[in-house]
């Protein structure tokens, strides 16, 4: 009686578990049905907040053209100017039941009545009434509440909140642009950088329009292309363009009346799409919201139902399962701790084509429940078994898939960009070789420069794939000119001081790698240093271990004992997970320890202390990557005291991390 009770216990014990998993599983997916509640609903209560706010913005927009204007010399805008105020402070009042949105108001329109007192007595700067309401609706639409709602995975919902975002910014270029040519049309001409800012907020509407019409729907870009096909949007068109054609003149046939009437319409155009997009906006929240509501009873219920059917089962099943129980634990056991690990492996290390062929070899046979000595319940159990253990081998094969699909996608990837950045630099060496003016000349080496870094971005892309660059150099090149190479691939290449390095010479399919590994620890070293303070890169020969060193120093905020041995753990790791576990602002060190591991045995990268404070990174090249001398004659110098220093602070690292290794493998 007591083994049978024994044997009950652990029964009900190893029953208790699956039930436990299944209310947890029940209890996330309620926690998510929630959260896309909760989202729902924020998302509806937010987008009406964003509609009243923009209300108030259009309003300040009106009042900061007809301000403009004023200024400008144009007395009639004095009655619509009056009506336009009265709106605004209305919109004023009903903004105050909001604390975030009453902050901004207190802070940026507090002097509006100064402002506009000024106006109306005619001694306030255009420009810089101009810039007050600006800095206004600015700050109004930083806390527009769409900014930060949160969408979940509805597609739909992001993309009409994008779009409201982008038409919001894309209305205020276009309101900014009225107020700043109501008041150049006024007076007939532009005023000190009044031109400039005309072609900025121009632009500033292009690149806003062209992100809306990305996801905009197509009732919404036949809405905003309506507004722009209007006969006072032509009227504004061309008066935009007599704008543009007068940077250094009088503005020519321009009245301000008129053109204040035709972009005021086309403004009002915009509000309407704007407030047309927030409303779909706002009805998918809503339907998002009553789905969630469906969702989230469904799933109570059927937790419910789920939980009481699994307790009466558990209750059943308690009472029969007695001694097949030790046959099937050795065998649920002999799957978790053998056959699965040991296929699972196999999967993932062989070549895709053969994944199914080994899922159709290794799948399990479903264990017959008489040689388990069970009945009908043990057969469903090692039924169920059986699944677990096919579903598992089944989800292997697709992580593997997965990864190797993503290793080839970042390739991919990479070998486009790659391919994009040569065309690009080939380009960019086409105008240097045409181009006199200086000044354009030195722009485009600077776009040279930036392109530079992109194909070395999308090197390591490459490197990360575990792909080798299509077509490496055969050509031997100096130490110099390795380092120079290295130093124009990074950003701040005027900081980066080449102290002192020695004469070699190494082997073609090294060069390019090389170089690569010497512009990640350049890059490192100058955004973890001061930017007052230089870089320095010393190269020098080790005739004891017959290498070949470079050493990048920096001054800056150093790195702990326990972050520089995490550093070097990367730098040895070449394999898969490495880049599947590392943090992605740490993804440097996996490029520049595959690098090093791609240079072949003999190829170290070790971190020390600077002195006085800093980071050293020192690169190890063995002989065998080193060319011969073009002379012969000359051999290698020895290392000068201005890097024994150096030398000295590489070899402790490297005692310690050994005596470290040691240590580890013999506890």
């Amino acid at each position: 009686m007591t083994g049978w009770r024994s044997i009950r216990g652990r029964v009900a014990v190893v029953i208790t578990v699956p039930i436990c998993l299944l209310l947890s599983v029940a209890g996330l997916a309620v926690q998510d049905r929630a959260e896309a509640l909760g989202d729902a609903r924020t998302t509806r209560t937010e987008v009406g907040l964003s509609l009243r706010v923009q209300g108030l913005v259009h309003q300040l927009q009106r009042e900061r053209g007809l301000t403009s204007g004023l200024l400008g010399g144009e007395k009639k805008f004095r009655p619509t100017l009056a009506a336009t105020r009265k709106r605004v402070d209305t919109a004023l009042r009903g903004m105050r039941r909001d604390s975030t949105v009453e902050d901004v108001v207190r802070r940026h329109l507090g002097r509006l009545a100064d402002i506009r007192a000024a106006a109306d007595r005619g001694t306030a700067d255009r420009a810089a009434t101009l810039a007050f309401y600006t800095t206004a609706v600015d700050a109004l639409g930083a806390v527009d509440p769409v900014a930060e709602t949160a969408t979940g995975a509805d597609r739909q919902l992001r993309d009409g909140l994008a779009a409201l975002r982008e038409l919001a910014a894309a209305k205020e270029s276009v309101a900014l642009e009225r107020g700043l040519l109501n008041g150049v049309f006024a007076e007939g001409a532009f005023q000190g950088r009044e031109y400039v800012a005309f072609t900025e907020v121009r632009a500033t509407r292009v690149a806003a329009l062209a992100r809306f019409r990305q996801v905009a729907t197509a009732p919404q870009l036949a809405a905003l292309k309506h507004a722009f096909a209007t006969e006072d949007a032509k009227r504004a068109t061309a008066y935009e363009n007599r704008a543009e054609n007068a940077a250094d003149g009088p503005v020519p046939h321009a009245d301000a009346g008129t053109w204040w009437d035709a972009m005021t319409v086309l403004v009002d155009d915009l509000y309407a799409v704007q407030q047309s997009v927030g409303h779909d906006v706002r009805d998918r929240a809503d339907r998002l919201s009553h789905d969630a509501e469906t969702g989230l009873t469904a799933y109570l219920v059927a937790g419910t139902l789920m939980t009481a059917l699994v307790a009466g089962l558990a209750a059943f099943a308690s009472r029969s399962l007695t001694r097949p129980l030790g046959a099937l634990a050795e065998a649920a056991h002999n799957v978790a701790r053998h056959r699965l690990p040991t296929t699972v492996a196999r999967i993932q290390q062989s070549p895709q084509d053969h994944t199914e062929l080994l899922l159709a070899v290794d799948a399990p046979d479903n264990p017959d429940a008489q040689l388990l000595g069970g009945t009908a319940e043990i057969a469903e159990v090692a039924a169920s078994l059986h699944q677990v253990e096919h579903t598992a081998l089944r989800l292997a094969a697709q992580q593997a898939g997965l990864r190797r699909t993503t290793t080839e996608s970042l390739a991919n990837l990479g070998r486009r960009n790659q391919n994009l950045v040569r065309r690009q630099l080939r380009l960019i060496t086409r105008l240097e070789r045409q181009e006199l003016d200086p000044d354009a000349l030195a722009e485009l080496f600077e776009l040279d420069h930036l392109a530079t870094r992109m194909r070395r971005n999308a090197e390591n892309l490459l490197v990360l794939a575990g792909q080798n660059p299509p077509q490496p150099t055969a050509a031997p090149a100096g130490g110099l000119e390795v380092v120079q190479s290295a130093v124009a691939e990074v950003e701040q290449y005027r900081r980066v001081l080449i102290a002192t390095v020695e004469p070699v010479r190494l082997r073609g399919h090294a060069v390019a790698d090389v170089a690569h590994l010497l512009a990640e620890l350049i890059e490192n070293g100058l955004t973890f240093s001061p930017p007052t303070e230089p870089v320095e890169v010393h190269g020098w020969y080790d005739t004891e271990d017959d290498t070949y060193c470079f050493a990048v120093v920096d001054h800056g905020v150093g790195m702990s004992r326990a972050d520089k041995e995490r550093a070097h753990a990367r730098f040895s790791d070449s394999g898969e997970e490495a880049l599947l576990a590392t943090p992605t602002r740490f993804l440097g060190h996996l490029v520049v320890g595959r690098l090093a591991h791609r240079l072949g045995e003999g190829t170290r990268v070790h971190l020390f202390d600077t002195t006085g404070g800093g980071l050293s990174a020192l690169l190890a090249l063995p002989g065998r990557l080193l060319a011969p001398a073009e002379n012969p004659s000359d051999s290698p110098p020895p290392a000068r005291p201005a890097v024994s220093s150096l030398l000295n602070g590489f070899r402790a690292g490297v005692a310690h991390a050994e005596a470290r290794t040691t240590q580890g493998a013999s506890s």
